[in-house]
């Protein structure tokens, strides 16, 4: 049976802040997905992480179908109303155009998708990001699906060692979705000289070698792009399909454990290191930290089981300890060096308003 997951997330309202939304907006988003998901959807799974909410739908449609992407954008309208009612912050942040023009990619909300063939047992994997961007997922994707020290399949499953292909997207580009085709492990230098830069190069989709199969879709939203200005980090998604062909579910959790350093914080203008938190999480501290969380399931025929919540094992309360400890030091730097990002990621922020008024008031010495 071939299915299409999509899973398509926004910010449409918080609690306090930047904290988490409220049970009567989630009530609101998933009423609405269940009373126009009859007879388009075979299942779905609505939860959120830190102050996003993110649907998870499977459905025979495709991916990009018009009428999936106008139910969740119906979902967050909806929410966003119910968000204004109970004065929520950021009522409808990441619905950033007025109308629906049949995909609601370039509109705001995070979405990734992947159409396959299901298997007799079809393990995949959602994650979900909060306070953080795209480039998250790159360090993580490239040991999982790149490298033996992390992903042992891939030297010792015949099919998983055939390496995978990566579709690298430029997130700068404005013009349209410029992407490059690399082949692991052929062309490892050539994808890790990419995917160093975490805010201009982004993995967009992974694919098995051996069968061609789809492996992983990255939500690929910059949103300062979309709206000219800042108005929150991108919070990405990502679906993972593991087992058999592809990495075991281990190889693809495991370089979570480094908690690696990415852009998000308050206002999106910091670094810190990347939160494996339990599923429904909030946050707190900084505005953050940047988090992720990771729900297994499995599926037939469409139909989802009950999400088992990968994080939420005692030894990842080891990692956030760890990771905690790694933000704190940085965070006590304040704005200097490489606790704050590059200005060419302030670029909309109030700091550049600050430049280009002295930039006037400098003068080169001995000139006449």
């Amino acid at each position: 049976m071939k299915v299409t997951l999509s899973v398509i997330k926004a910010d449409i309202g918080s609690i306090g802040g930047h904290i988490r939304p409220s049970e009567r907006l989630l009530e609101t988003v998933g009423k609405i997905v269940a009373e126009e998901g009859k007879g388009l959807l075979i299942d779905s799974y609505i939860g959120f992480t830190g102050d996003d909410i993110a649907i998870l739908m499977s459905h025979t449609s495709g991916t990009g179908s018009e009428k999936v992407h106008k139910l969740a954008w119906n979902a967050f309208l909806g929410g966003t109303a119910t968000a204004k009612a109970q004065g929520l912050y950021g009522a409808g942040q990441d619905l950033l155009k007025d109308a629906f023009s049949g995909n609601v990619k370039g509109m705001g909300p995070a979405v990734a998708e992947m159409e396959f063939e299901e298997r007799p047992s079809e393990p995949f994997l959602l994650f979900a990001a909060d306070k953080t961007d795209p480039g998250a997922y790159n360090l993580p994707c490239y040991l999982a699906f790149a490298d033996p020290m992390v992903s042992s399949g891939l030297i010792l499953s015949p099919k998983v060692g055939k390496g995978f292909t990566f579709r690298i997207m430029d997130v700068m580009n404005t013009e349209g979705d410029r992407v490059i085709d690399l082949n692991a492990p052929e062309d490892l230098y050539d994808i890790a000289a990419l995917l160093r830069d975490q805010e201009r190069f982004v993995v967009e989709s992974i694919r098995s070698r051996a069968t061609g199969e789809i492996a992983a879709s990255v939500s690929t939203t910059r949103l300062h792009n979309i709206a000219g200005k800042y108005t929150g980090k991108d919070d990405p998604v990502m679906l993972a399909r593991t087992q058999g062909n592809f990495p075991a579910t281990g190889e693809v959790l495991a370089p979570y454990s480094i908690g690696h350093f990415v852009a998000g914080f308050m206002r999106g203008s910091h670094h810190g290191s990347l939160m494996p938190v339990p599923k429904n999480t909030g946050t707190s501290f900084f505005d953050g930290p940047p988090i992720v969380s990771c729900l297994a399931f499995s599926m037939k025929e469409g139909r989802f089981t009950e999400p088992a919540d990968t994080f939420a094992h005692p030894y990842w309360d080891y990692v956030r300890a760890k990771t905690s400890a790694k933000s704190e030091e940085l965070r006590r730097q304040g704005f200097f060096g490489p606790a704050m990002l590059p200005y060419s990621e302030l670029e909309y922020g109030g700091i550049v308003e600050r430049l280009k008024d002295m930039d006037r008031r400098f003068r080169t010495l001995g000139e006449k």
